[in-house]
Protein backbone atom coordinates (compact mmCIF):
# COMPACT_ATOMS: atom_id res chain seq x y z
CA UNK A 1 0.00 0.00 0.00
CA UNK A 2 1.39 3.25 -0.87
CA UNK A 3 0.82 6.07 1.34
CA UNK A 4 0.92 9.86 -0.11
CA UNK A 5 2.10 12.63 2.42
CA UNK A 6 1.65 16.26 0.96
CA UNK A 7 4.64 18.36 2.03
CA UNK A 8 4.84 22.06 1.49
CA UNK A 9 6.86 23.27 -1.26
CA UNK A 10 8.92 26.24 -2.01
CA UNK A 11 5.91 27.74 -4.14
CA UNK A 12 2.93 26.48 -1.68
CA UNK A 13 1.68 23.81 -4.21
CA UNK A 14 1.16 20.73 -2.23
CA UNK A 15 3.22 17.62 -4.03
CA UNK A 16 2.21 14.62 -3.20
CA UNK A 17 5.52 12.15 -2.07
CA UNK A 18 5.30 8.63 -1.86
CA UNK A 19 5.85 7.17 1.76
CA UNK A 20 7.94 3.54 1.52
CA UNK A 21 5.96 0.66 3.20
CA UNK A 22 7.88 -2.81 4.11
CA UNK A 23 6.07 -5.51 1.84
CA UNK A 24 5.17 -9.03 4.00
CA UNK A 25 6.54 -11.84 2.37
CA UNK A 26 4.71 -15.40 2.06
CA UNK A 27 6.28 -16.46 4.79
CA UNK A 28 5.63 -13.77 7.33
CA UNK A 29 2.39 -13.12 6.58
CA UNK A 30 2.20 -17.34 7.01
CA UNK A 31 3.48 -16.83 10.09
CA UNK A 32 0.93 -14.12 11.16
CA UNK A 33 -1.76 -16.34 10.33
CA UNK A 34 -0.27 -19.54 11.97
CA UNK A 35 0.50 -17.27 15.36
CA UNK A 36 -3.26 -15.81 14.91
CA UNK A 37 -5.28 -18.74 14.61
CA UNK A 38 -2.95 -20.70 17.48
CA UNK A 39 -3.76 -17.93 19.67
CA UNK A 40 -8.08 -17.58 18.95
CA UNK A 41 -8.39 -21.71 19.10
CA UNK A 42 -5.94 -23.08 21.55
CA UNK A 43 -6.22 -20.42 24.44
CA UNK A 44 -10.37 -21.29 24.62
CA UNK A 45 -9.90 -25.03 23.68
CA UNK A 46 -7.74 -24.84 26.97
CA UNK A 47 -10.22 -22.67 29.50
CA UNK A 48 -13.20 -25.18 27.34
CA UNK A 49 -11.33 -28.00 28.49
CA UNK A 50 -10.64 -26.85 32.20
CA UNK A 51 -14.33 -25.90 32.55
CA UNK A 52 -15.05 -29.28 31.30
CA UNK A 53 -12.63 -31.15 33.49
CA UNK A 54 -14.39 -29.62 36.81
CA UNK A 55 -17.87 -30.10 35.63
CA UNK A 56 -17.33 -33.77 35.11
CA UNK A 57 -15.81 -34.45 38.07
CA UNK A 58 -18.15 -32.74 39.94
CA UNK A 59 -21.03 -34.40 38.57
CA UNK A 60 -19.77 -37.92 38.94
CA UNK A 61 -18.75 -36.58 42.68
CA UNK A 62 -22.69 -35.24 43.24
CA UNK A 63 -24.04 -38.55 41.28
CA UNK A 64 -22.16 -41.37 43.62
CA UNK A 65 -23.14 -39.15 46.56
CA UNK A 66 -26.54 -38.86 46.10
CA UNK A 67 -26.44 -42.36 45.05
CA UNK A 68 -25.40 -43.77 48.40
CA UNK A 69 -27.99 -41.84 50.12
CA UNK A 70 -30.66 -42.79 47.88
CA UNK A 71 -29.86 -46.63 49.08
CA UNK A 72 -29.37 -45.39 52.43
CA UNK A 73 -33.11 -43.70 52.34
CA UNK A 74 -34.53 -47.54 50.26
CA UNK A 75 -32.54 -49.48 53.19
CA UNK A 76 -34.26 -47.46 55.97
CA UNK A 77 -37.28 -47.36 54.79
CA UNK A 78 -37.07 -51.54 54.66
CA UNK A 79 -35.86 -51.81 57.89
CA UNK A 80 -37.75 -49.52 59.93
CA UNK A 81 -40.97 -49.20 58.43
CA UNK A 82 -42.49 -52.07 59.20
CA UNK A 83 -45.38 -52.15 56.28
CA UNK A 84 -42.77 -51.65 53.76
CA UNK A 85 -40.22 -53.84 54.64
CA UNK A 86 -42.54 -57.31 54.20
CA UNK A 87 -45.63 -58.04 52.78
CA UNK A 88 -47.79 -56.69 49.76
CA UNK A 89 -46.78 -53.58 49.98
CA UNK A 90 -42.62 -54.16 49.53
CA UNK A 91 -42.82 -51.87 46.64
CA UNK A 92 -43.88 -48.76 48.87
CA UNK A 93 -40.32 -48.02 49.93
CA UNK A 94 -39.02 -48.41 46.46
CA UNK A 95 -42.31 -45.84 45.78
CA UNK A 96 -41.09 -43.16 48.07
CA UNK A 97 -37.34 -43.58 47.27
CA UNK A 98 -38.17 -42.96 43.72
CA UNK A 99 -40.28 -39.78 44.63
CA UNK A 100 -37.71 -38.63 46.39
CA UNK A 101 -35.31 -39.03 43.03
CA UNK A 102 -37.60 -37.74 40.88
CA UNK A 103 -38.07 -34.55 43.42
CA UNK A 104 -33.92 -34.09 43.54
CA UNK A 105 -33.68 -34.56 39.60
CA UNK A 106 -35.67 -32.12 39.46
CA UNK A 107 -34.24 -29.52 41.59
CA UNK A 108 -31.14 -30.51 40.07
CA UNK A 109 -31.99 -29.56 36.48
CA UNK A 110 -33.35 -26.21 37.71
CA UNK A 111 -30.49 -25.37 38.98
CA UNK A 112 -28.67 -25.41 35.75
CA UNK A 113 -27.98 -22.08 33.86
CA UNK A 114 -26.52 -21.54 30.69
CA UNK A 115 -23.32 -19.19 30.86
CA UNK A 116 -19.95 -19.24 28.21
CA UNK A 117 -16.92 -20.89 29.09
CA UNK A 118 -15.26 -17.25 29.42
CA UNK A 119 -17.59 -15.57 31.69
CA UNK A 120 -18.19 -16.37 35.14
CA UNK A 121 -21.71 -17.42 36.59
CA UNK A 122 -23.48 -14.76 38.28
Amino acid sequence: MIETVFVADTNDTPQPRPKKTEDASVGEVFDYVKAYALQETVGPLKGAGRWLGYGVAAALTLGLGLMFLLIGLLRVLQTEWDRSGTGSLSWLAYLVTFIVTVILLTLTILRIKKSTLNNEPK
